[in-house]
């Protein structure tokens, strides 16, 4: 899908959708993998394509036997997309994935295109990755990095964190999964 974002195609997914995109449908993949993981065989069936891969776990907190993502993580994930912006216009795609296609993912697409357009409010980059991803709920932590790195003044932040309310009140389960999961900073304002 495209956006007024980026003159380039966009697809966020989980690892279970990457078996339909290969075939040269995509130019450039964002991959971010729990750091144990095994790289995807699907890749193999993408033809030739620029990839940055990164490995941390989708949590918002440092974590005792897990590896949180970092300030030079949001960094890498910006030079990506700030090289895939200064390209020249061709049949660019960019797929990001993660596990689900929910969280990592969703906050990387986020951060990009908030930086692809600092003119635009923070709400409109969301709200163009909810357009592609309806389940979309960016991690905190990746985008309080960006929003520092971006120099946002916290409207990355103040948009992420509505979004995470409007998505917690249509599905509550979420709420207590993020409660239970050590994620309570993206719920404490949906919790009774």
């Amino acid at each position: 899908m495209a956006s007024d974002f980026v003159p380039f195609g966009l697809t966020v997914c989980g690892l279970s959708e990457l078996c339909n995109f290969g075939g040269g449908k995509v130019s450039h993949v964002l991959s971010i993998l729990d750091p144990d993981m095994t790289e995807p065989s699907e890749f193999g069936d993408y033809g030739e394509h620029e990839r940055l891969e990164l490995r941390f776990h989708d949590i918002i907190e440092p974590t005792r036997g897990q590896i949180a993502p970092e300030r030079s993580d949001v960094e890498r994930i910006l030079a990506f997309g700030r090289d895939l912006l200064a390209e020249p216009v061709d049949c660019r795609h960019l797929l990001v994935h993660c596990h689900a296609g929910v969280s990592r993912s969703t906050a990387a697409l986020t951060m990009i295109l908030a930086q692809a357009r600092p003119d635009r409010p923070a709400a409109d980059a969301v709200g163009a990755v909810v357009a592609i991803r309806a389940q979309t709920w960016p991690n905190l932590r990746m985008i309080e990095f960006a929003d520092e790195i971006l120099c946002r003044g916290g409207d990355l932040i103040d948009a992420v964190r509505q979004r995470h309310r409007t998505l917690g009140k249509q599905r509550p389960e979420l709420v207590q999964f993020m409660i239970d999961n050590g994620r309570i900073r993206e719920v404490e304002d949906l919790i009774d």
